[in-house]
């Protein structure tokens, strides 16, 4: 695919360039990998000053996001890339392996540091998801704090890096800076820029800005700081769609498979009949979000992609408010179970008290089922950020569930729509239909012709 950039994605990709140093706050949407990896691009193979780098992510963005990145854009396919995660050999493996970019995640970064026994000869380095490193008494803030020096490149991205104050970026700047800005060490920050607040005798429990901190700290990190908020660089109203594709595995495939060409599928739980074009579509797009009703009304869990892909999009919010679609019973039930396991609280949109502590702000995630989502409901007040972790054929419940955030009022002008993806399977076909606005029955026919001439043809899956 060819790249063609927004504005604001210049100036992001020159800004990189042009600054060894680089804090870069980008809003979720606004294309923070490719912008990075066009700037890497650049400076290896057009200005040559580069010739290594360390990419640090989450685990599952380290595994799939930057690499896919990579295949996407025409003009990155001459990146070497290697993603060093899994086990040890499979990690040491890919550390060897002759490439421009290694990936890794951040759990494995004091690892690669202090036990790998893998050369740190790293120009560059870029941290996915910086405020990861807010905690300045966490090992990994430790151990890469012990070979920044020897990094003569540094790029941190980030859309919230103050989740839980200014106290946050402390650690963060002094790993891309090394002190200069912020200070070596946290007690002068506390002291220069704060005062106790709760305390219990001479136990501080928490922290204060003095008046004028905020703009004294901001003033004092602006020359590597961009802060690039959708609001700021797109034309008002805008409306960011995007993908967050997720793959099954081979196990997964074959039951999915199999019930697209037989249209019967036994499982040891149960048995799944489709006896027509729409209930198979409609199994289909159950098993792509990751599990299926049997002919007893019985759940049979297939996969938890879509579950770890939301999971890792409610991290990158980093407490910003998430409003979550959901298409059948077993998704809410499933999300549930795992926001609860997260510790993250959330509610199902479906009462007025509901609907009112979301617009308050008082809910970082929010469930939503289309149906419900009906003219005149007014949730702007509480986010700008939708992903929807299974879809709907039915274009006009995607449509107004969409305008719940997308409407007038909506305070930061801006609302970014993701949709979680299962990829080669109906989710593609629908995400297409709705795309183009034909999600009529006879669309939906042919998706799933199209599904099944596929599965007979062969399909090749590892």
């Amino acid at each position: 695919m060819k790249f063609i950039p927004h504005d604001y994605q210049k100036y992001a990709i020159e800004y990189i360039k042009n600054n060894p140093i680089a804090a870069v706050l980008l809003d979720m949407g606004l294309g923070k990998t490719v912008i990075t990896l066009t700037a890497i691009s650049n400076l290896l193979h057009d200005s040559f000053e580069v010739r290594k780098i360390l990419i640090i992510a989450p685990l599952r963005v380290a595994k799939t996001t930057w690499g896919d990145e990579i295949q996407k854009w025409e003009h990155l396919h001459s990146l070497r890339y290697s993603v060093a995660v899994g086990t040890e050999k499979e990690r040491l493996d890919a550390l060897h392996t002759p490439a421009d970019i290694y990936i890794i995640n951040r759990e494995n970064i004091q690892w690669l540091i202090e036990k790998s026994d893998v050369p740190f000869d790293f120009d560059m380095l870029v941290i996915d998801e910086l405020s990861s490193f807010k905690n300045h008494q966490s090992k990994r803030f430790r151990s890469l704090l012990k070979v920044r020096p020897r990094v003569r490149r540094m790029v941190g991205l980030t859309g919230t890096p103050t989740t839980n104050g200014l106290m946050d970026l402390w650690a963060q700047f002094r790993l891309l800076d090394m002190g200069q800005r912020l200070g070596k060490f946290i007690g002068k920050y506390r002291a220069a820029y704060f005062r106790p607040d709760k305390m219990n005798g001479q136990i501080v429990f928490s922290y204060k800005p003095l008046p004028g901190a905020e703009n004294r700290i901001y003033e004092a990190i602006s020359d590597i700081t961009i802060s690039m908020r959708a609001a700021d660089h797109l034309k008002m109203p805008a409306l960011i769609s995007t993908q967050y594709p997720v793959q099954m595995n081979r196990s997964e495939r074959l039951k999915y498979d199999a019930l697209c060409k037989e249209l019967v599928l036994s499982l040891p739980d149960g048995e799944i009949t489709a006896s027509n074009a729409a209930v198979l579509s409609g199994k289909l797009s159950q098993m792509a979000n990751g599990a299926i009703y049997t002919d007893d009304g019985e759940t049979v869990r297939i996969h938890d992609r879509k579950l770890d892909a939301l999971e890792d999009i409610i991290e990158s919010m980093n407490g910003r408010p998430l409003l979550v679609a959901y298409w059948f019973r077993h998704d809410f039930e499933r999300i549930s179970q795992r926001l609860h396991a997260l510790h993250i609280p959330f509610a199902r949109l479906d009462t007025e008290d509901s609907i009112r502590r979301w617009n308050s702000g008082n809910l970082p995630v929010a469930l939503i089922h289309p149906a419900s989502a009906g003219h005149g409901l007014n949730l702007q007040s509480g986010g700008s950020a939708m992903v929807w972790f299974g879809l709907t054929w039915s274009l006009e419940l995607y449509q107004q569930t969409v305008a719940r955030l997308w409407r007038q009022g909506q305070t930061s002008g801006t609302v970014v729509v993701q949709h979680i993806v299962t990829e080669n399977t109906v989710d593609e076909r629908i995400l297409a239909a709705l795309q183009k606005k034909d999600c009529t029955q006879a669309a939906l026919i042919e998706a799933v012709k199209a599904d099944i001439f596929f599965n007979n043809s062969g399909r090749n899956d590892q």
